[in-house]
């Protein structure tokens, strides 16, 4: 239940924030990449001081620092380099260029449903019929408002 209602709570958050954003850039004074440059600088400094904290706390695994080249690539190139700016940049312009009302639910529906299949490639997460199937309609879903 926890997680549940965490990623309600990271959908609402996001949902709220690209509202805002796509509100700036429609006025047109400030681009997507600056937008997008202004919520990693903001961003940036509370996740250190989150982390930081967590880790005092003995809530976060202290282990980093023995971590490996492996973990390491895939956190900068997976992670940071792909999601962090890759995913962000598109995202951004994409909302730039288009209503947050398409751009939000195409978006938050491929990274599922891209999750989903690559952790049932990659990590070996069960795939069964309901998932299977959960992910045909939220794809089906996605034509639908795309098309729409």
């Amino acid at each position: 239940m926890k997680a549940i209602l965490l990623a309600v709570s990271a959908g609402l958050c996001w949902g709220l924030g690209e509202v805002a954003t796509k509100s700036v850039l429609h006025a047109g004074r400030i681009g997507p990449l600056t937008s997008l440059a202004i919520r990693s600088t903001v961003a940036l400094p509370l996740l250190w001081c989150v982390a930081a904290w967590m880790l005092a706390r003995q809530s976060e695994p202290a282990g980093w620092t023995r971590a490996g080249a492996g973990d390491w690539s895939k956190l900068i190139l997976g992670s940071g380099l792909a999601a962090g700016f890759g995913g962000m940049a598109c995202f951004y312009l994409a909302l730039h260029a288009g209503e947050v009302s398409r751009v939000k639910p195409i978006a938050f529906t491929v990274a599922p449903a891209c999750g989903v299949l690559l952790g049932w490639l990659l990590l070996g997460e069960p795939l069964g019929a309901r998932k299977l199937a959960g992910v045909g309609l939220v794809l089906a879903g996605l034509v639908l408002i795309a098309r729409g």
